[in-house]
């Protein structure tokens, strides 16, 4: 009984200090300069949230035609509103590093970005083994 005792605390103790004293710390001036960015970045998302009406609208007229003139509109204005919330709380919360050490909240991080690639499935099964149309 007396070596459960005294070995079970050092077990204890061993198994909660090795993975502390594995970790590197980050140097101050990384944490900062990752606090700064979230911070400029929350500021331009709440900025340019507007540019995601026709951001949105160009990429469904794309995408899907004609019907893209009707949804797009009102795409862009939920991510309007859902990229100047997102970008508020990163404002607010700069300092917090959540999600995943200072990673952004929205994806594409800025609005200008994402208009590449093609995000949804064509709508006619004619469409379907016919390449985007070029630019």
């Amino acid at each position: 009984m007396r070596i459960l005792t005294r070995t079970l605390p050092l077990l204890l103790l061993l198994c909660l200090a090795s993975p502390v004293l594995a970790q590197d710390s980050p140097k101050p001036e990384t944490i900062v300069d990752k606090m700064a960015f979230k911070f400029v970045r929350g500021v331009t998302n709440v900025a340019t949230s507007i540019a995601e009406v026709p951001k949105q609208t160009y990429l469904n007229v794309r995408d899907r035609g004609k019907v893209g003139y009707v949804v797009g509109p009102l795409a862009g204005i939920g991510m309007t509103v859902y990229r100047a919330v997102m970008g508020a709380a990163e404002t607010v919360f700069f300092m917090v590093p959540q999600p995943g050490y200072f990673d952004p909240m929205v994806d594409p991080e800025y609005v200008w970005q994402g208009w590449e690639e093609m995000r949804n499935e064509p709508i006619n099964q004619a469409d379907a083994g016919q390449p985007a149309p070029a630019k």
